[in-house]
């Protein structure tokens, strides 16, 4: 598959305003581009991340994104100050954060223990 230049994770969103300001305002990623509310794309430390109208009942389908991340802990603080919930594990070898998006997609954050 040599002609794939790059890829990206594309999200189903019911909202492209709050989906996009979760992504950008919340976990301050960048806004790369946005059609309207038709397409957008966010770029996040290692991947792009794009979010289309849900359109109908179709519900999202099973995806989560994880980010590796330096200092969790800072991360779930940040977090919690915004009102989102989070739930923090101790996987015995890293650390794991999890939430969610407006929308409902899993969303966590992971760092390795030393």
């Amino acid at each position: 598959m040599s002609n794939i230049k790059k890829g990206n994770v594309t999200i189903m969103v019911a909202n492209m305003d709050r989906a996009l300001k979760f992504y950008t305002e919340v976990l301050e990623f960048s806004l790369k581009e946005r059609f309207q509310n038709e397409w957008a794309e966010v770029e996040a430390p290692g991947m792009t991340i794009c979010f289309h109208p849900q359109k109908g009942n179709k519900s999202h389908g099973s995806v989560s994104l994880g980010f590796q991340v330096k200092n969790i802990k800072e991360l779930v603080a940040k977090l919690e100050k915004q009102g989102i919930a989070i739930a923090v594990r101790d996987e015995g070898y890293l650390m794991l954060a999890s939430f969610s998006d407006p929308d409902g997609t899993p969303l966590y954050f992971a760092e390795m223990k030393k």
